[in-house]
């Protein structure tokens, strides 16, 4: 007999550590993991299945499928805005044919045992370019449907990956003579995430972390965009917990394919002044890189979020304060100045 199951692609991330902390703790589901990398052990151990393997692994996928009756998919596998933009064949084919991947494979699972499965699917700001600074500026915070012209092919894949979430849901065989769409699928549209113990990778919106791990180091650093800079930004907690209880909302009260999502939305020079409000030494400066300054231009200065509050309930723990005094600067000063996570 098949096990009730919740999938997670790209689980050795931090988002995937936070649900897999989560899901186990409720313990209402078998948890298996799908990725190219091994989970910590720690985390391992609570988990049913671990695959290594890829999502464009249609064995890997065809497995799971035969073994457990998964009715929950959080496929956070991608490939992130700066590689794409090295690699764009690649990343279309991981950050779209492997989410087709996914989304067949849950009308698969749907088909099999009678009832939808909830597919979360985080995307981004990235799906938005602001055509110019003055628009921009007037634009204040962006809704859902407006300036999704993105100009990277990261914001492309996730933009054309939340229609074929819609497609999925509500047209999928649209001809045959049963309508056998059965997957729920839910989208967010993160803003930059900031994680207090994920070491920034270089991400195009990784200057705000960057300048508090540079602090606390006591290491010099030159912000890549300028101080006038403005995009949102999310704690990391506020990130899983998002994707938790947008899984958990009514189907019914659920109006959009994807949600916009906002915590707060410091400029680079903001974000300066609380890092040197803890690290008075801090050698911060600016040496702007043109190519990721464009593309940091082009995502909007803030979003409307009024269709998540609204829909179901969403409401950050953490404000621009909040986020920097409570979690990211303490957390991150333990790291590299001493204590227990040292």
């Amino acid at each position: 007999m098949r096990k009730p199951a919740v999938l997670i692609t790209g689980a050795s991330g931090e988002i995937g550590h936070g649900l897999i902390e989560k899901l186990a703790a409720d313990g209402d589901r078998a948890i298996v993991t799908l990725d190219l990398a091994p989970l910590d052990p720690s985390l391992a151990k609570k988990v049913k299945s671990e695959i290594i393997g890829s999502i464009l692994d249609r064995v890997a996928l065809e497995r799971i499928l035969a073994e457990f009756e998964v009715d929950l998919v959080f496929h956070l596998a991608a490939l992130l805005s700066t590689r794409s933009e090295f690699s764009p064949l690649t990343a279309h084919e991981v950050n779209v044919g492997g989410t087709l991947n996914l989304l067949e494979f849950a009308q698969q699972q749907s088909s099999t045992h009678g009832r939808p499965v909830v597919f979360m699917y985080p995307s981004s700001i990235a799906v938005y370019g602001m055509p110019s600074l003055e628009i921009k500026a007037a634009a204040g915070r962006v809704k859902e449907d407006q300036w999704t012209e993105s100009t990277t092919m990261y914001g492309c894949n996730k933009l054309y990956c939340e229609q074929l979430g819609r497609y999925y849901a509500r047209h999928y065989k649209q001809l045959s003579a049963e309508h056998m769409g059965q997957v729920d699928f839910r989208g967010l549209r993160f803003p930059g995430l900031i994680s207090a113990v994920t070491v920034p990778s270089g991400g195009t919106s990784d200057f705000a972390p960057e300048m508090i791990h540079a602090a606390a180091k006591g290491e010099p650093y030159a912000c890549f965009v300028r101080p006038d800079t403005k995009i949102p930004f999310m704690a990391m907690p506020d990130g899983v917990a998002a994707l938790l209880a947008l899984a958990k909302a009514p189907r019914a009260a659920l109006t959009l394919p994807a949600y916009n999502l906002g915590a707060f939305a410091p400029s680079a020079a903001e974000v300066e002044a609380e890092v040197r409000r803890a690290f008075p030494g801090a050698q911060i400066s600016y040496k702007v890189d043109v190519k990721r300054q464009g593309i940091v231009d082009s995502w909007p200065a803030d979003v409307d979020d009024a269709a998540a509050r609204r829909d179901w309930g969403f409401t950050p723990t953490y404000g621009f304060e909040s986020a920097f005094r409570e979690y990211l600067i303490p957390t991150i000063k333990r790291r590299y100045i001493g204590g227990p996570d040292l």
